[in-house]
């Protein structure tokens, strides 16, 4: 395990290039599998989580070979060894669930370790067991693997509604539909930048998608898949917003290159009305030739609550991953903020460690926790919660906090963010990372 000592309460500055997108990433690692030939991924990032499926993916015979340390050259296997499979990996990461997806093409039956990933109470499978069944699927869930099945003579529905609008189940719907020749619409599926880049990769296979960045698909599978294509993976907006608010909390003016302005669009607004200073500085594409790209220039603000809550939404409302970013943020805007995380049971819960720092939050239950500002931080010790997003906010906060933090176990940092403390260091930033 590993953990930063951060010495906080300077302002930033510099600039800063957003990486590639940890959720992307993993999606089009098991997509990959659908297609016989070869696929290479460029800009693909070292994370923890791309590690985890990798090793998983490895482990049934998948080959991995690169190009560069940021060229991934992906040939998978003339048949998936499932025996072989690395358990251990496997339960690390719920991206493991997108399995469902390429697999179902080439086994009638099979078992796949049940996933972990953050900790964030409750979190069914139900939305794939209901989309699965479309595809004349069952899913049923042991104890520590997830048993599916096809129905003999099951007919494929053309018409598919999603139970929710969830990222990685509209992902693996789409890789079932993708070797599946027929017309399928999918109906209330995520729009979400993920789920964008995976249809990207998809018609690069010469699948035929219609609908992209909306909530209605409708996918032409092909019976086959044997290609060699090359893919550029885009940027991470989750990462972009955590500059914003790390110039919002820190009250710094600092340069972020590379932000995927659609999935940001309302963020910006909602902090442009708490009265955050920014400029676009240019605009343009992303190598992959399809996400719209901006550079911002933040500058030192002047914060207030917004009077109303704030909540995440499916696309285009706000990323859920991105709203806790909001937490840090609102410590320092005079008045009090309603942040209403009604997706996880747990999250909202873990938001509560910013109170070590000095902050004032009253945790009204385990899904709204109300903020008030501004407060003066200070630097204390924490063992990161066992989730991505609200050990990052504690990063952050800890950065505007006055006086030295350490921050312990930051692996699930390290699962959605590449070398988060030397893209820190770039603006500035006093933080060291070191071994336990």
């Amino acid at each position: 395990m590993s953990h930063y000592i951060i010495q906080g309460g300077s302002k930033l500055k510099g600039a800063v290039t957003v990486n590639s997108t940890k959720n992307s990433t993993v999606a089009l690692l098991c997509a990959s599998l659908l297609n016989s030939g070869t696929t290479e991924l460029l800009n693909f990032p070292s994370l923890e989580e791309t590690k985890r499926i990798m090793e998983v993916l490895s482990s049934i015979g998948v080959k991995f070979s690169w190009k560069d340390k940021r060229h991934l050259i992906i040939k998978p296997p003339a048949k998936v060894n499932l025996a072989a499979i690395n358990y251990q990996s496997a339960v690390k990461t719920r991206s493991v669930l997108m399995l469902f997806g390429p697999l179902i093409h080439q086994f009638n039956s099979f078992k796949l370790p049940k996933s972990g990933g953050c900790k964030l109470g409750l979190r069914t499978i139900t939305p794939y067991i209901y989309a699965f069944e479309n595809f004349g699927i069952t899913i049923k869930s042991l104890a520590k693997y997830y048993q599916v099945k096809r129905i003999a003579r099951a007919k494929v529905n053309r018409e598919i509604i999603m139970y929710e609008s969830g990222d990685t189940a509209t992902e693996c719907v789409l890789m079932a539909a993708a070797l599946t020749p027929k017309e399928i619409t999918v109906k209330y599926a995520s729009a979400n930048y993920q789920v964008q880049e995976l249809c990207f990769y998809l018609q690069l296979l010469g699948v035929k998608i219609k609908g992209i960045g909306t909530t209605t698909l409708t996918v032409k599978g092909v019976k086959s898949i044997n290609r060699h294509v090359k893919y550029h993976l885009a940027e991470d907006p989750i990462e972009a917003m955590l500059y914003l608010s790390l110039a919002a909390t820190t009250n710094s003016g600092i340069t972020i290159k590379g932000c995927p302005i659609d999935f940001l669009e309302l963020e910006l607004l909602k902090l442009e009305k708490m009265g955050f200073k920014y400029t676009i500085l240019r605009k343009y594409l992303s190598k992959n030739g399809q996400t719209k790209l901006v550079d911002i220039k933040t500058r030192p603000s002047k914060l207030t609550a917004l009077r109303e809550k704030l909540y995440g939404r499916p696309y285009p409302g706000i990323n859920i991953d991105n709203l806790p970013f909001f937490v840090p943020i609102a410590t320092q805007a005079l008045g009090r903020t309603l942040i209403h995380d009604w997706v996880y049971e747990n999250r909202a819960i873990y938001f509560n460690e910013l109170s070590r720092l000095g902050a004032s939050l009253t945790l009204a239950d385990p899904h709204r926790v109300y903020i008030d500002g501004p407060t003066k931080l200070v630097g204390n010790e924490i063992v990161c919660p066992p989730s991505l997003r609200p050990s990052v906010i504690i990063v952050i906060a800890m950065l505007a906090a006055t006086g030295r933090s350490v921050l312990r176990n930051t692996y699930n940092i390290d699962r959605g963010y590449e070398n988060l403390h030397e893209s820190l260091k770039k603006l500035g930033a006093k933080i060291e990372r070191l071994e336990d």
